[in-house]
């Protein structure tokens, strides 16, 4: 079973692809705004399905700010049946 996705993982994830440290993630960006692309957003959201979080590409592009992404991830974590 994946170990599931923290917040402190999260920003790590962020982080890394924003090309910052985690505590210079804020979670009010924009993720377009932060500069992710399509694609930098499709390799996040693998490696978060791949940890138990149950979302689409299409609700995280619903999603305005990098803090509904982690509540829309922290609620659908473990939901695989």
């Amino acid at each position: 079973m994946p170990e599931p996705l923290t917040l402190d993982a999260f920003r790590a994830d962020l982080a890394e692809c924003l090309f910052l440290e985690p505590g210079e993630v804020d979670l009010e960006d924009s993720p377009l705004d932060a500069g992710l692309d399509s694609l930098r957003i499709v390799t996040l959201l693998e490696r978060w399905q791949a940890a138990g979080a149950e979302v689409t590409f299409v609700e995280l592009a619903e999603c305005t700010t990098f803090a509904q992404w982690w509540q829309l991830l922290s609620q659908r974590q473990g939901q695989r049946t």
